[in-house]
């Protein structure tokens, strides 16, 4: 799991945990509100077991920063940010995988929607200052990440 190096850079690493199954519990392709429905029954199912109010709202929260990515002031919400996005910066043979996977996900567009539509979501990952928040993540993926989404972008 990509959490477990920095677990102990984690102040609330079993509430990162219920964020990470959670997250996207709901997922359908052609959804615009996946987050907001996941964080929901996460928030439901966690307040059935009598887990804390705040620890609630932070699982709820961190799952619906899933959406836009941006930098958050909470340091878990930004490690379950990069964890999210870690396929990105694994060799090129995984992450040409992932691509496949996202491409099924997406069937059902044909490529003259598909790879317009794909290469917004590229393009908007690489505007981002950094794709990562975090240090570890950011040594560790950032510049493979940069390297496969602009292959990515070349071959579509």
């Amino acid at each position: 799991m990509e959490l477990e190096p920095v677990k102990d850079q984690i102040l609330d690493y079993e509430a990162l945990l219920f964020s990470v199954f959670y997250h996207d519990i709901i997922y359908k392709s052609t959804s615009k509100d996946n987050e907001e429905k996941s964080a929901e029954i996460a928030k439901s199912r966690l307040e059935k077991i009598n887990i804390s109010n705040e620890k609630t709202t932070k699982i709820y929260n961190q799952i619906l920063a899933t959406k836009s990515h941006q930098r958050s002031k909470d340091s878990d919400t930004n490690f379950l940010l990069d964890a999210d996005l870690a396929i990105l910066g694994k060799d090129w043979k995984i992450y040409e995988q992932y691509t496949q996977q996202i491409r099924k996900e997406y069937s059902i567009y044909p490529d003259f929607l598909y790879n317009p539509g794909r290469k917004k979501v590229l393009i908007h990952l690489l505007e981002f200052d950094e794709i990562f928040k975090t240090d570890y993540f950011k040594e560790k993926y950032e510049k493979i990440a940069r390297e496969n989404i602009e292959r990515e972008i070349q071959l579509l």
